[in-house]
């Protein structure tokens, strides 16, 4: 009677998986267990920083945006108080009980700001029709002479005074004689294309 052999498979108890095996250098070996430990918590606080520092980011971007936005806006100042009210008296609008009159309270004002700086107007047109009339905008091209200086303040003159002004052109011509005999420093040649709006009649 022969006896049968009792052969040792692969997948016996004894065998030992590629689990079984990292689990017994871990068991085995607790200094390699602390280390990936450590990597994982280390990695961990890694993420989270830079999670909390792209947010820290993106909000110091969107306050400086909005901080920008409200000062384009000219809503308020920082002691609280509206621009307008203290750098711009009068009203933001051009008046006038039609739209011809408005055009000439437009040649008015801009008028008063180049005689205000030295300067005269060799020519002026008022268009009635523009592109934006519909929406109450009236355009002035105005063609005038002043002293170099006086351009920065009559455009701040126009830019921040009341009614509010929009300069949309700006041609500036230097004669020869002034470039060359007077160092820049004399009368210049300035084409103005300058917007304002009205409400219309009320």
């Amino acid at each position: 009677m022969s006896s049968g052999s009792i052969g040792s498979g692969s997948d016996g108890p004894g065998s030992i998986g590629p689990g079984n095996a990292v689990s017994r250098a871990l068991t085995q070996s607790p200094l390699v267990a602390v280390v990936l430990y450590l990597v994982a918590v280390g990695s961990l606080l890694v993420m989270t920083g830079l999670a909390i520092s792209n947010i820290a980011d993106h909000r110091r971007a969107l306050a400086q945006t909005s901080d920008l936005l409200e000062q384009l806006r000219g809503r308020q100042t920082r002691d609280g108080r509206s621009p307008s009210a203290i750098e711009r008296p009068g009203t933001p609008f051009l008046e006038g009980s039609t739209v011809t009159v408005a055009g000439a309270a437009l040649l008015q004002r801009v008028g008063t700001a180049i005689a205000a700086v030295g300067g005269t107007i060799q020519s002026s047109q008022v268009d009635l029709l523009g592109s934006q009339a519909k929406a109450g905008f009236v355009d002035l091209v105005v063609s005038c002479e002043m002293e170099q200086p006086a351009l920065q303040k009559l455009l701040y003159d126009l830019e921040v005074g009341m009614p509010f002004l929009f300069v949309d052109q700006l041609d500036v011509q230097i004669p020869q004689t002034t470039a060359i005999n007077e160092g820049g420093t004399g009368r210049i040649r300035v084409v103005l294309g300058i917007t304002g709006q009205w409400q219309g009649s009320k």
